[in-house]
């Protein structure tokens, strides 16, 4: 693949301003380690082999980047940010973001509501997107909500069991629900409808006050990943995702 080519499917601008950047000597190129800082290439038409076993590493105005065919990643959001790159009340979760995801058109796998916290998916593929927001799919979602009042038995079997929520033909039900502490509730839920735990909880007489994602399939939030920060997802984040 020629480097123009590289630069923009990478998200650093349309082909003219990625062609820019290289005849501007602002790219360099690593070794296949990106242990070093890289040969400068000035050559938009250079070619390289994107798709070799090991990984092609290169660099913008200095700031490194790995070449990848799709993008899957991984924010621990905080409150006040909405899941648009069109927000109209809040920040956009993108503005937390390096701005090559949404110019190669990285999207929310799923929304979080504005004051939702935690595990927020977003990525590139399609495929990817579509497997973790289809109701068909079925993907467990492990939520920890921080109640208004005291969680009891009865609410956690009424969640268990199914409650029913406005504008919903049948109950929905929680895969599970138990309370971490008097006012802290662990639920997993298949579905992704509206504001769905806020309204669960409410229906089983309840509010939720706080509520923070925590898991989706079998792929945990890090506790390292610090709120507001952002990793890249590797093979075996994917697969931990898939096999919940």
């Amino acid at each position: 693949m020629d480097l123009e080519s590289i630069l923009f499917t990478q998200g650093f601008g349309s082909r003219r301003q990625c062609r820019g950047l290289i005849a501007d000597g602002r790219v360099s190129i690593g070794d296949r380690s990106g242990a070093t800082s890289g040969t400068l290439c000035d050559d938009p038409d250079a070619q390289f082999d994107v798709e070799a076993d090991t990984p092609f590493h290169f660099s913008v105005d200095g700031g490194p980047w790995t070449w990848r065919k799709h993008a899957y990643v991984l924010l621990n959001k905080p409150a006040g940010y909405e899941c648009s790159r069109d927000p109209q009340y809040h920040p956009s979760v993108f503005s937390l973001l390096p701005p090559q995801f949404a110019t190669r058109g990285v999207q929310c796998v799923g929304r979080l509501d504005q004051d939702t916290t935690g595990l927020l998916l977003l990525s590139d593929d399609g495929q990817f997107v579509h497997a973790f927001t289809s109701p068909k799919r079925k993907v467990p979602k492990v939520y920890l909500a921080t109640t208004r009042h005291a969680i009891d038995d009865t609410q956690l079997e009424a969640l268990r069991n199914g409650v029913l929520l406005h504008g919903e033909p049948k109950p929905v039900s929680a895969v599970a629900a138990h309370a971490r502490e008097s006012h802290r509730l662990e639920l997993t839920v298949l579905e992704g409808k509206y504001h769905q735990v806020k309204r669960m909880v409410a229906a089983a007489g309840n509010r939720v006050e706080a509520l923070h994602r925590e898991q989706v399939g079998g792929y945990r939030l890090p506790d390292a990943l610090a709120e507001g920060a952002w990793q890249w997802l590797d093979a075996a984040d994917l697969a931990a995702l898939r096999n919940g």
